[in-house]
């Protein structure tokens, strides 16, 4: 599975999560998400995913100017945005500790090492 299939689910929690910190545009998210080590995700990754989360009224927008082209769209949270994270934190805390549980009881001592494994068990 590559890393952007993995996103796919995660992304919106991210992006909501680096909203929160301070208003900001989609190329200033794409390139806190590469400082991240998401460097498959591109901006026209991100558009879409803003203009749903503005239909769902996760976050507003506003056009400013720029010291450099044309206006740029700053994107901010809503308080329905604010839930929204928080929900997603939760859920994913639940997932975090569940994948890490079953990562760790099975693959302990079988041998498995960067997603391969080195001893072949029989059924």
């Amino acid at each position: 599975m590559s890393q952007t299939q993995m996103l796919k689910g995660i992304l919106d929690g991210c992006l909501l999560a680096i909203i929160q910190g301070k208003e900001c545009y989609g190329y200033e998210m794409a390139e806190r998400l590469s400082e991240y080590g998401f460097d498959a995700v591109s901006e026209g990754t991100i558009y879409p995913l803003l203009m749903r989360m503005q239909r769902e009224g996760l976050v507003t927008s506003v056009r400013k100017d720029s010291t450099a082209g044309p206006k740029r769209k700053y994107y901010s949270l809503t308080e329905k945005g604010n839930q929204e994270l928080k929900d997603f934190l939760t859920r994913w805390n639940q997932l975090e500790k569940s994948v890490n549980s079953i990562i760790k009881q099975e693959t302990e001592g079988k041998g498995v090492e960067n997603g391969t494994t080195s001893t072949i068990r029989s059924e």
